[in-house]
């Protein structure tokens, strides 16, 4: 494998949903280099680049408030279809109530107030990136002790019954 390869392999792949357009460019500009970016402007465009791009994000960025649905409504809705992505709650807003339901209704993984430092955001999506690799890693590992767990037990059974028909085939004194 290419180092290149490697390197996208081991890259955050973000999704961040915002309403300003602003907002969006900022992030792209001061990221682009670090992460591979994808932006959306509303939830449905979100949406339809997580129905296209799934596979490879694995961290998701919203807006608290915006047009239509909240950046926790968002997260709500995406939460059972892509568990294993990481939410991160941006907002210009302090509102102790929104932290709450961000955290027990979209188990968001932080909650950032804007503006944003570059450095403080850059850590976070390293840290948040780095959850979503050991989660990725620990489901691989439990569904291969699963696996190996089973084969075990298989071989057991097969030889409890070799031993069994040894057994019975061994004349009684």
């Amino acid at each position: 494998m290419t180092e290149a390869i490697k390197d996208q392999e081991n890259k955050a792949v973000i999704l961040y949903l915002d309403d300003e357009q602003e907002n969006l460019n900022s992030f792209k500009a001061a990221f682009r280099r670090d992460f591979k970016i994808y932006t959306a402007i509303n939830a449905e465009e979100a949406e339809k680049i997580l129905d296209k791009e799934a596979s490879t994000i694995s961290i998701i960025l919203s807006d608290q408030r915006m047009p239509k649905v909240t950046g926790i409504e968002f997260f709500e809705t995406i939460k059972e279809k892509y568990p294993e992505m990481i939410r991160i709650l941006v907002t210009g807003y302090s509102d102790i109530n929104v932290v709450i339901d961000a955290i027990n209704k979209s188990q968001v993984y932080k909650y950032i107030q804007k503006p944003w430092d570059v450095d403080y955001m850059r850590k976070l999506i390293e840290q948040a990136f780095e959850v979503f690799t050991l989660r990725r890693e620990n489901k691989k590992l439990t569904e291969d002790l699963l696996t190996v767990n089973a084969q075990l037990e298989f071989m057991f059974r097969q030889k409890l019954l070799s031993l069994s028909s040894d057994d019975d085939s061994k004349p009684e004194k």
